[in-house]
C-alpha cells in the first residue's frame, strides 16, 4: 500500500456506523418531542452539536486515522483516542444537557430500562464522582501499559474493547464535569476541583509519553516504514503533545467556564448579602 493510499484507507464498520445513525435518530426524535412542548428547551443549535459529536466519534474509528494509528504513527493513534474519549463525548453531552437528557431515549425504552434494577444499581455506582474518576484513570493508564497497548494494536477484539472503555470512561468523568442532567452530584466548586484533578491526571500521563528517553511501544519502534519521516521517539513525543494540547482545549476550557460560573455565583451572593432588607 502506497503512502498516498494509506490516507484513503477507510473501513466500513456496520456496528459503529449503525450505532451513530441510531443515536442521531434517537436524538432527533427526542429533540422534536421536547421542541413541540417547549421550544426554548430544545434550541436548534443542539442538533449540529449532537451530529458533530457522533461524527467525530464515528470518523475517528472508520477513517484512515484508525488504520494509520494502528500500524504506523503513534501520534495518529493518540489523536484517535482523544477524539473518542474527550471531544466526541463533550459535544454529545453538551447537546443533551438539560431536559433533552431525559428526552433522548424513547419513553418505552426508558421505562423498560428503569425496570432493570441491576442496570440502575450499576449506573448509580459508576456515577459516584470518585468511582467515575477511578474508572477513567484505570482506563487511561491501563491501556498505556505496553503489553495492553500492544495487544490492542494487534487484536481487533481487544482494540474494540479499548475504544468502548475510552467512551465509557470519558462519559463518566465528563458527566461529572458538565452535569448534563442537573443531578448536582457535585457542587459548582467541587466540579471545578474535579476538573482540575482530571486535567492534572491527564497531563501527568502526557508528560511520561512526551519526555520519555526511548520509545515505549515496540510496534512503532520496529516499524521500518517511517511516515512523514518521523523517528519512533519523535513520533512518541508528538503523541504526548497531541494529548496535552487536546486536554488543554477540552478540559482546560471546561475549567475556565466553571471558574467563570463560580465567580458569577460568588458575586451574586455578595450582592445579596449587601442588599438592604
Amino acid at each position: 500500500m502506497t503512502t498516498e493510499s494509506l490516507w484513503r484507507a477507510w473501513s466500513f464498520q456496520p456496528l459503529v456506523v449503525g450505532g451513530g445513525i441510531v443515536a442521531i435518530a434517537f436524538f432527533l426524535h427526542g429533540w422534536s418531542r421536547l421542541h413541540r412542548r417547549r421550544a426554548g428547551l430544545a434550541p436548534w443549535t443542539r442538533i449540529p452539536l449532537f451530529v458533530a459529536g457522533v461524527s467525530v466519534t464515528v470518523l475517528a474509528i472508520v477513517s484512515p486515522i484508525d488504520y494509520i494509528g494502528e500500524r504506523y504513527l503513534q501520534w495518529v493513534h493518540m489523536l484517535q483516542h482523544v477524539l473518542i474519549a474527550d471531544l466526541g463525548v463533550v459535544l454529545l453531552l453538551l447537546a443533551v444537557r438539560g431536559p433533552l437528557a431525559v428526552f433522548f431515549l424513547p419513553r418505552n425504552l426508558i421505562a423498560a430500562l428503569a425496570r432493570m434494577r441491576a442496570l440502575r444499581r450499576t449506573l448509580s455506582f459508576l456515577l459516584r464522582p470518585g468511582v467515575s474518576y477511578g474508572v477513567w484513570v484505570a482506563v487511561l493508564v491501563g491501556w498505556h501499559i505496553p503489553p495492553l497497548y500492544e495487544a490492542a494494536l494487534h487484536h481487533r477484539a481487544v482494540h474494540d474493547l479499548e475504544h468502548l472503555s475510552f467512551v465509557l470512561g470519558g462519559l463518566l468523568v465528563w458527566t461529572q464535569m458538565i452535569d448534563p442532567s442537573r443531578h448536582e452530584r457535585l457542587s459548582l466548586a467541587e466540579r471545578l476541583g474535579y476538573t482540575a484533578l482530571v486535567f492534572w491526571t491527564g497531563q501527568v500521563l502526557a508528560y511520561v509519553i512526551l519526555f520519555s528517553f526511548e520509545p515505549l511501544f515496540s510496534t512503532y519502534a520496529e516499524e521500518p516504514r517511517r511516515l512523514l519521516g518521523l523517528s519512533p521517539l519523535s513520533d512518541q513525543k508528538l503523541a504526548g503533545l497531541v494529548m496535552m494540547l487536546e486536554q488543554t482545549l477540552t478540559v482546560g476550557t471546561c475549567f475556565l467556564v466553571l471558574l467563570r460560573a463560580s465567580r458569577r455565583r460568588l458575586a451574586a451572593v455578595a450582592v445579596g448579602e449587601h442588599r438592604p432588607a
